[in-house]
């Protein structure tokens, strides 16, 4: 299950979880939304994790990535339809 760090009012973070959903994922069965607004804990954890405070951002074991456009192919090659798991 991957996390990802988003803000309701970010559009990138929106793209990026419309992507999923469509992708036929299911919140807290295939991934985590976890809220970074500014002054919350994820916000924190994200610039622990990250180094800086930019949404929507995706942590998925050792990997960690900012960038929608990056973070939509990833997931499509880790957990979409046509990935391959082991």
């Amino acid at each position: 299950m991957f996390k990802l760090y988003q803000t309701s009012t970010c559009p990138f973070c929106m793209m990026v979880t419309h992507s999923i959903r469509k992708m036929g994922l299911s919140e807290n069965q295939d991934y985590q939304l976890v809220n970074a607004a500014r002054g919350t804990a994820g916000r924190e954890e994200v610039l622990r994790l990250g180094g800086k405070g930019q949404v929507p951002f995706l942590v998925d074991g050792d990997t960690c990535m900012y960038e929608s456009q990056d973070i939509i192919a990833y997931i499509r090659a880790h957990y979409g339809p046509d990935a391959v798991r082991s």
